[in-house]
């Protein structure tokens, strides 16, 4: 599969949003515009959000990274198969995917957006692998751009499957 099946120019956003439920409204709005997601995403993805958090501690990587997330939700809510890079220009709480009642200051997003049911944890492990073995200087030239074009340039050189 080609990182470009991953990965749309169109579909990578940075958001000034304070809060994690701010984020995910903005850029489901942002999906359901260009037809990406069905019009009860947001309710769906923020009611998993807060049942099953997908924030995810970096530091057992390195501490020199910030914290990432990986919302998703049923693949019933969304129209295609794609990753959405966000952005974040300050840090957002998200709740600890491992232990649930921490929360964690999130910097960048991984939304998953999956409409085929076998492929989420394929992806999630894809965004893991990812995350483990690109370089951490390369992590962290990652996660300080504010470009959505430059941010999608990144991850089309440096996202391999």
């Amino acid at each position: 599969m080609k990182v470009d099946s991953l990965f749309s120019p169109k579909a990578v956003f940075v958001s000034d949003a304070i809060d994690s439920t701010a984020v995910l409204r903005e850029v489901s709005e942002k999906l359901l515009q260009q037809d990406l997601v069905k019009a009860d995403f947001f309710t769906e993805i923020a009611k998993r959000e807060a049942n099953y958090p997908t924030g995810i501690d970096t530091s057992p990587i390195t501490k020199e990274l910030p914290n990432i997330a990986v919302p998703h939700t049923e693949g019933e809510f969304v129209n295609t198969r794609l990753v959405i890079p966000v952005a974040l220009k300050s840090t957002v709480g998200f709740k600890n995917m491992i232990a649930p009642d921490q929360e964690l200051p999130v910097k960048f997003l991984f939304m998953i957006l999956n409409n085929d049911p076998e492929g989420q944890a394929n992806i999630l492990a894809q965004i893991m692998d990812f995350l483990r073995l690109t370089s951490v200087s390369k992590l962290q030239e990652l996660f300080s751009l504010t470009n959505p074009d430059k941010i999608y340039q990144f991850l089309s050189e440096h996202f391999e499957q």
